[in-house]
């Protein structure tokens, strides 16, 4: 049995990697103008936001799979709508970085994350300014620094609009601990998607219409619907595996997944997109931001478990707590990936791969003590 759970966990893991690597990869394929030539990252994100709209709305009020949360009209004006606006931008300006740089440089530049975070954290008051914290966001802001500095290709308009991204997305995790959690609002993937997911397609509304539906009007694009609807299907798909993941692993592990899949990622990016190459000084630069990122997340749990633990616990009572704290730090986490909210200690990695942005266009499991479900 145990034999058997082991590798369902790392079946699991293994989904989750493939699916998480492939739609980045797809949504570069289809915006890409040298491939499918489908220049429109708003209406792509808009599509996603509309697909995974129609499923929540099925899974919750027609198949009743699980049930809405007690929303308030207070609570979605002051939570929901802000949470929305910032996910929506952290989607658009993520897909629209695709049209100007690669994606192995985007993987690059999205360990950031945590610099992102712990700024906004500071910033919001959801976290203090740290000596030992800083030294490490110096040395991840130095290694994507030196990986910039080294890419042949180099796009200041992509480099802007993948850094702004990934401020709007750590605004986003931000204000869901200020907003949501502390409200105690409890909410799954198939809740979150399904109150934040409409929200966000009435924000991308409005730079859609302004910016590309002209340009749509009068350029020749061959809209095929297969295409489409595989790539909001695989997205999808993600977000369900990131929450069978979450539910199965640990945070170490979840962390070492993340940094395989991030390498992966830009291994096939080279191979299956020729036009992007990668230099020594980018492999430089990106290796010493991870170990920036490694860094702060061993300080970042070591912190939590450490508030979290009694004196007066037995050893098995504390490998209990230890274990459930490994859940919460995962269920929490954000990854520059994939990936991927935060808890107490309002930290993310950029190779958690658990971020929410243009390969996951999903919210994460929230789980927070409080609201009953209706």
């Amino acid at each position: 049995m145990i034999s058997k759970q082991l590798l369902l966990t790392y079946l699991y893991l293994l989904i989750y990697i493939c699916l998480s690597s492939g739609v980045i990869l797809y949504n570069k394929w289809v915006l890409s103008p040298k491939h499918f030539k489908f220049p429109f990252p708003i209406t792509l994100t808009m599509i996603h936001m509309g697909f995974s709209g129609v499923v929540a709305f099925i899974l919750v009020r027609v198949f009743k799979v699980v049930a809405p949360v007690k929303m308030t009209f207070q609570i979605y004006a002051t939570c929901v709508i802000p949470i929305s606006a910032f996910f929506a931008s952290s989607l658009w300006f993520g897909n629209t970085a695709y049209l100007h740089i690669s994606v192995a440089f985007i993987q690059m530049l999205k360990a950031l994350m945590p610099v992102a975070t712990f700024l906004m954290a500071v910033t919001c008051g959801t976290d203090k300014l740290r000596c030992d914290v800083f030294l490490n966001m110096v040395l991840v802001s130095v290694g994507v620094a030196i990986s910039s500095y080294g890419e042949i290709n180099f796009n200041v308009i992509g480099t802007a609009y993948q850094v702004t991204g990934i401020f709007a997305e750590a605004l986003r995790l931000v204000l869901t601990q200020v907003l949501l959690q502390k409200k105690g609002l409890n909410l799954n993937p198939v809740t979150s998607l399904y109150y934040i997911a409409p929200c966000s397609f009435l924000f991308l509304f409005v730079p859609w219409y302004v910016l590309e539906k002209p340009g749509m009007e009068i350029s020749q694009i061959q809209f095929n619907f297969w295409i489409f609807f595989s790539n909001a299907l695989c997205a999808l798909a993600l977000n369900f595996s990131i929450f069978l993941v979450i539910g199965r692993t640990g945070a170490v592990t979840i962390r070492v997944a993340g940094v395989l899949k991030d390498w992966i990622l830009i291994a096939l990016s080279t191979i299956i997109f020729p036009e992007s190459t990668i230099t020594g000084l980018n492999i430089i630069g990106y290796a010493i931001a991870l170990c920036g990122v490694v860094m702060y997340n061993y300080l970042k749990v070591r912190d939590v478990r450490a508030s979290n633990q009694l004196p007066t616990e037995s050893i098995p009572e504390r490998a209990t707590k230890e274990w459930k704290l490994d859940k919460k730090s995962d269920l929490y986490s954000d990854s520059g990936n994939n990936g991927r909210n935060i808890a107490s200690d309002a930290g993310v990695t950029a190779s958690d791969s658990f971020s929410v942005d243009e390969e996951a266009p999903l919210l994460q499991a929230s789980r927070v003590p409080g609201l009953k479900s209706t």
